[in-house]
């Protein structure tokens, strides 16, 4: 399944789930050392960065691939949502001719296609940044426990990429989410978006990782960067 179509698919349940994608927002938030008044967030989902901005603004560009998630984001005068893929440079065509004093992307960047050429695009931009990527540590266990490798860049990966286009700061930050019950961490995963849609393993095997899986946790790295 397409990842826009699984985020569509859960779009009307996604903030019931997102508690790390909201804690992952306010981080970014709590940090920013300005209140800028153009504000870009791509991958915005149901907006989470802009029910937290608490400052006035004059526009807030918001992008997402999923209308189901545009439909969900706060609507104003102020806000305009767009919906777009930052995997296709046609945005960026558009986007470029913008003048954004600042750019937010929280968990979503970990979904590109290309994320080299995604950070390069956004470099183009010329504003400061805010941007918080799930990194390959996110589902540890649970990926060990299944014999799978995760399909997400490692923070050392990331890191290097940023560097190549950024002056920023790095922090890696790791979360853990508990559940009452073993039903509850797939749940979660299907629901939350933070799996991307991406169904690596057959019915079957997610029986068995149900019996085996040894937590009731589930494990996050989440890599944030800002510039400098």
């Amino acid at each position: 399944m397409k990842i826009e179509k699984e985020f569509s698919r859960f779009a009307h349940e996604y903030g019931k789930y997102n508690v790390i994608q909201e804690k992952v927002a306010q981080k970014l938030i709590n940090e920013l050392q300005s209140q800028p008044k153009e504000i870009l967030d791509l991958g915005c989902g149901n907006g989470a960065i802009n029910k937290k901005v608490f400052w006035d603004y004059n526009r807030f560009t918001a992008i997402d691939f999923s209308q189901k998630m545009l439909d969900l984001h706060p609507k104003s005068d102020k806000v305009k949502c767009n919906l777009g893929n930052f995997n296709e440079d046609t945005l960026f065509e558009e986007l470029v001719k913008e003048n954004y004093e600042h750019v937010f992307s929280a968990s979503s960047l970990q979904w590109a296609k290309d994320l080299d050429a995604v950070l390069y695009q956004i470099s183009q931009l010329n504003a400061p940044i805010s941007l918080a990527i799930f990194t390959s540590n996110t589902f540890k266990t649970l990926l060990e426990t299944a014999g799978i490798d995760s399909p997400l860049k490692s923070s050392e990966e990331v890191s290097y990429l940023l560097n190549q286009y950024f002056r920023c700061e790095i922090e890696v930050i790791n979360y853990e989410l508990s559940f009452d019950k073993i039903d509850e961490i797939f749940t979660y995963i299907k629901k939350s978006g933070v799996s991307g849609g991406r169904n690596v393993l057959s019915y079957k095997q997610v029986k068995a990782l149900m019996r085996n899986y040894p937590l009731k946790t589930l494990e996050f790295e989440v890599l944030f960067v800002r510039s400098l």
